[in-house]
């Protein structure tokens, strides 16, 4: 299963960026897609995750200020980051975990993509 994001780059506080990532492969299911953030010197975050069904959580810091949304028929994540602050920087990383045509279980991420909120 392979993972492409795209978005990212260099806003300014109080801007928006959107993140999208798709996935593709031998995919039979997917059961949540979401996205990560690590800062430097810090651990990896969740950032916010959507189910099969459409439940949606968030890490605490971002909401309020960021919606995930998913494109079932694609394959496809997407996160609006709006009123983005110079905390949010971070190399974001999409994940998804399903299963495969072969009925394997899988885990994939992104190769991750820079956020750099300037003050």
């Amino acid at each position: 299963v392979q993972l492409v994001e795209s978005g990212g780059g260099l806003v300014q506080a109080g801007g928006s960026l959107r993140l999208s990532c798709a996935a593709s492969g031998s995919i039979f299911s997917i059961n949540a897609m979401g996205w990560y953030r690590q800062a430097p010197g810090k651990q990896r975050e969740l950032v916010a995750s959507i189910g099969s069904v459409g439940n949606a959580i968030y890490g605490g810091s971002v909401k309020g200020r960021f919606t995930i949304s998913r494109d079932y028929a694609k394959n496809t994540v997407s996160l609006q980051m709006n009123s983005l602050k110079p905390e949010d920087t971070a190399v974001y990383y999409c994940n998804v975990v399903g299963r495969t045509t072969n009925w394997a279980e899988f885990a994939s991420w992104g190769q991750g993509t820079q956020v750099t909120v300037s003050s």
